[in-house]
């Protein structure tokens, strides 16, 4: 059994792609928010508007699962 998962260049590695990955997905999202005609926090949050907090939540799922592939 191997503990190759275990070395700090590994571990450092994993971070650093973690650190790309969450800024990635951060910059795209504000991208979105900036193209969008309204602003998505106070629909979301002051507003309460359900549709538009899942359509949110499947957009940031998308971008998430796009940049995972793209770093992996």
């Amino acid at each position: 059994m191997g503990f190759e998962w275990l070395k700090p260049g590994v571990i450092l590695g994993s971070l650093i792609y973690a650190v790309i990955g969450v800024a990635v997905f951060w910059v795209a999202f504000v991208i979105i928010d900036k193209i969008t005609p309204y602003d998505l926090w106070r629909e979301i949050v002051e507003k309460q508007n359900m549709a538009l907090g899942l359509v949110v939540a499947a957009m940031s799922l998308g971008i998430c699962v796009i940049v995972a592939a793209a770093i992996h």
